[in-house]
């Protein structure tokens, strides 16, 4: 008897083990940064994390900002985000654009709580603005990081897919008569695909395409708690637009298309309700996509746009259709 509980301590110990072990496992990464947390800018949450690619010539390169509602996340995340695939579980997606001699760099950036309380307005701006600023970075530092500053694509998801849009689409933000070398770089981009990206922040639009949108106020600083929660407040939000509508205008990607724009590719992991049915989901839903189209379409922009169900593109998603391009075009 005492030979048997010994036998099944034995195996518990092993087992437990054995799942510790498996759990340590399960968070480690396969990819290290070539430099890690380096600073574009002086507070804390201005910093890049980037992946070098093996190569002798200067190499294109991915920027991928996090989402978030643009108040968490992490440019550590990249390494399990679904903007590089579902089976990015510890960097796979990431080091796929490794092996195929694409640079890789993760933003981090201001929440908008920290603009808030700083007095910023409005709040969006500081995410917005030091994504630009991040990318300028990158840029002054082709020659050092083997990068072809002529060959960036960007990517994200969610509030970090809108700030991506909204960059590819503005005109350049470079500052040529700034004693900043680095603020004379450009912002302008060769490519841009994003995932489950809200294309607009103007409340008309919102109040059109989505059944009950929620998403979009807290941009702008109009916020509320339900349940605990902090959420837009789109009543307020809507009864300000006509008051804030330069912000509006500035900060919400629609505004910036022009003929001039990058291929642009948006992805949804949803498809929109059939059409004539009240479009439910307003902080990922693929209506931002639909609605949108029609504009590019005017201006002759290479669009891309595909969910469930729907794709009329030869690319397979949003990466594919970056490392396709990154690794056959130019700016």
């Amino acid at each position: 008897m005492k030979l048997f509980s010994t036998k099944i301590l034995i195996i518990a110990v092993l087992f437990i083990g054995h799942t510790a072990l498996s759990a340590q496992d399960s968070s480690k990464v396969l990819i290290n940064p070539t430099i890690n947390r380096i600073a574009y800018g002086t507070d804390p949450q201005q910093y890049i994390v980037f992946y070098k690619a093996d190569s002798d010539k200067p190499t294109p390169l991915v920027v991928y900002i996090h989402g978030g509602a643009w108040k968490s996340g992490s440019a550590e995340g990249i390494a399990r985000t679904n903007v590089f695939g579902n089976s990015n579980k510890q960097g796979e997606g990431v080091l796929e654009l490794l092996k195929k001699g694409i640079s890789v760099a993760s933003v981090e950036y201001r929440f908008l709580a920290k603009a808030t309380k700083a007095g910023v307005n409005p709040p969006v701006q500081w995410p917005m603005l030091d994504a630009a600023k991040a990318l300028q970075f990158i840029r002054s530092k082709a020659h050092e990081w083997n990068i072809d500053k002529t060959r960036v694509g960007l990517t994200g998801s969610s509030a970090g897919g809108c700030t991506a849009l909204w960059l590819a689409l503005h005109p350049d933000l470079a500052d040529c008569s700034s004693s900043d070398p680095i603020s004379h770089e450009s912002t302008r981009v060769s490519f841009v695909g994003v995932l489950n990206t809200q294309t607009t922040l103007d409340p008309n639009d919102l109040t059109q395409w989505f059944k009950s949108p929620t998403y979009g106020g807290n941009a702008f600083g109009f916020l509320k708690i339900v349940e605990n929660k902090e959420v837009s407040d789109m009543d307020a939000f809507l009864k300000a637009r006509e008051e804030i509508l330069p912000w509006i205008m500035k900060y919400s990607p629609k505004t910036w298309i022009s003929n001039d724009d990058p291929p642009v590719f948006l992805a949804y992991t949803d498809a929109p309700q059939p059409t004539g049915e009240p479009q439910l989901d307003s902080v990922h839903g693929a209506a931002y996509g639909v609605q949108i189209q029609p504009e590019f379409d005017k201006m002759g922009v290479e669009f891309y746009l595909i969910f469930p169900g729907y794709n009329k593109s030869p690319y397979t998603d949003h990466i594919d259709f970056l490392v396709k391009k990154l690794n056959k075009e130019c700016l």
